[in-house]
């Protein structure tokens, strides 16, 4: 009984140990099998399956990658990426405005009709999508980083070629299908962390690359000669024998209008992508070194102004940019410190570009930068708004300081105001200073010129009354008066003085009445015979031919109802 005891348990102790090395074993395999599931190349995902997070899975060659990554804190998209290069190398996103924040549930799947989607807990997040397919549906990865739903009959339901991110990878097509209406674009990124789409697309129109923000253009390449663009100098530039080259062609019939990028020549590895910067700026991955050496292929500023067309390729505004904003205006990054007051705009649907454009238009803003993490803007804006640049020992941030060729916001250490950091600052001063001046001088000159005219009718007025008093005192009539005196009819010439001191001075007292032609006074001349003077308006209209007639004819006539002209006077203009 003991052997037999013994024999039982050395028996129960190697079943024992077998089992575990076949626990182990089976543990071992499922473990590889877990892991190699997620990287055997060419796999295809279909109705009923599911890539479930962390899993991914690889094209035919290995090129690309299609799985999860997490840009932002707490939320997961997923994305296609360079497998050699990491997630940082994102070239399509399937969710860009749909984050995901249940990663315990979410499941990238095709449906029974054959939709490609993503779930969360049994519930679709999103129709990735839109074409019912029939029999067996699958999603395949190429190497050329298109992920395709087909049918069995291997027709393709939906690409995600036709609807890009941000990114143009080599057989990709920006431009219009004329059968379906489908526009093919790039959108930017919000932020370069943050797949939203951002304020920025890229497409083909008119036979030219063309940028735009918000819907309004704000770039253009040129036209399409020799493998360049008329606005793209960079752009399969032989300045450096490493970088990479493209192959451009395009497409214009009854089906199609549309551009594609060809992969060409390169010596440095690199794989070839166009990228559309959170910036409006077209980046050329391939042939940039790093973050610190971007290739831009597009204008090489960080923005584009409105101004009129430019060789860079910067549209013209359809609004033209604010009079207070000169050409030289510019934004430029810049390490900022004691910068006092903003104006936050925590909107995080707005990028880079947008509190471009909303400073641009603010005559009193002064610098920008992001609200937080890359997203909304900080304005800073007013004309006490002030801040330093450079670092003095304190604290600094980067942000995009309004400069010009006039600033000193280039010196480091300047206190930098409205006022000397641009000179559009203060141009409404200037403007109302200007018009004030204007309108003074306008006022001024017309007193001038009234004053001169009404001095100058008035020397015309006295030279012409001493012509005509010299005419008259020449004139035959006059000669005739004197004559009919010394023929003794007593016409006599009297003195104005002598009138004057007759009538008092032509007193109201002294006024019998008033004439077409003037008021008619009583006086006493100094031998103290008492006349009646008729004194004749200055605008009676009465000139020298009717005056020397009514003194002629009245000296002549002898009436017994008449009374007898004695004399006339001539007195300056009277």
């Amino acid at each position: 009984k003991k052997k037999l005891h013994k024999l039982l348990m050395v028996m129960a102790t190697e079943i024992g140990g077998c089992m575990n090395l076949i626990s182990l074993l089976i543990f071992a395999f499922l473990c590889i099998q877990g892991i190699d599931s997620s990287l055997v190349p060419g796999q295809t995902i279909g109705i009923g399956e599911e890539l479930k997070f962390p899993d991914y899975f690889v094209s035919q060659s290995g090129r690309f990658t299609l799985g999860y990554f997490d840009m932002i804190p707490n939320y997961i998209h997923i994305g296609i990426w360079y497998t050699d290069y990491g997630q940082t190398t994102s070239v399509w996103v399937a969710n860009p405005n749909t984050p995901i924040s249940d990663r315990s549930g979410v499941v990238l799947t095709i449906d029974d009709t054959g939709i490609l989607k993503i779930t969360s807990g049994g519930s679709t997040i999103l129709n990735i999508s839109d074409k019912v397919g029939t029999g067996n549906v699958t999603a395949t990865l190429e190497d050329s980083g298109n992920f395709v739903v087909m049918d069995e009959s291997r027709e393709t339901l939906w690409q995600s070629f036709d609807h890009p991110s941000s990114t143009l990878l080599p057989g990709m097509k920006l431009g219009l299908n004329l059968r379906t209406g489908h526009n093919w674009s790039l959108t930017s990124w919000r932020t370069d962390r943050v797949p939203a789409s951002g304020a920025f697309t890229l497409t083909w129109e008119s036979g030219q690359l063309v940028i735009r923000r918000r819907g309004e253009v704000y770039w253009k390449s040129g036209f399409l000669r020799n493998q360049s663009f008329d606005s793209m100098p960079n752009l399969n530039s032989d300045s450096g024998s490493d970088l990479y080259h493209y192959n451009l062609s395009y497409v214009s019939n009854n089906d199609e209008i549309s551009f594609t990028i060809h992969a060409g020549k390169t010596n440095n590895g690199n794989l070839a992508r166009w990228f559309l910067t959170p910036k409006g700026q077209i980046l050329d991955a391939a042939n940039s070194l790093d973050s610190a050496h971007n290739y831009y292929i597009s204008h090489t500023d960080d923005f584009c102004y409105g101004y009129e067309e430019s060789d860079n390729g910067c549209a013209k505004s359809v609004v033209p940019p604010p009079q207070c904003r000169g050409h030289n205006d510019k934004f430029e990054a810049k390490n900022v410190m004691n910068a006092y007051g903003s104006a936050d705009a925590s909107n995080m649907n707005l990028s880079i570009g947008d509190c471009m454009a909303m400073c641009w238009k603010d005559c009193g803003c002064v610098g920008f930068k992001s609200y937080f993490q890359g997203t909304g803007c900080s304005i800073w804006s007013g004309y006490n708004k002030t801040f330093q640049i450079g670092d003095s020992g304190g604290t600094t941030e980067s942000k995009y300081v309004l400069v010009s060729s006039e600033g000193n916001s280039s010196n480091p250490g300047n206190d930098l105001l409205p006022g000397n950091s641009s000179k559009g600052i203060n141009w409404w001063i200037w403007i109302i200073i200007a018009v004030a001046i204007s309108l003074l001088m306008l006022l001024v000159g017309l007193f001038c010129y009234l004053r001169i005219r009404k001095l100058r009718m008035k020397g015309e007025e006295k030279k012409r009354g001493e012509r005509n008093l010299r005419e008259l005192t020449a004139s035959d009539s006059f000669n005739n008066a004197n004559e009919m005196e010394n023929e003794g009819h007593d016409l006599k010439k009297f003195g104005f003085a002598s009138i004057v001191a007759a009538t008092n001075d032509f007193s109201n007292e002294n006024k019998l009445g008033q004439g077409g032609f003037g008021p008619v006074y009583k006086g006493r001349l100094s031998e103290g015979r008492e006349v009646a003077i008729k004194r004749l308006s200055k605008t009676s209209g009465q000139g020298l031919l009717e005056f020397k007639n009514e003194l002629i004819l009245i000296a002549k006539l002898q009436h017994t109802n008449l009374v007898r002209v004695l004399g006339c006077c001539i007195h300056g203009e009277e």
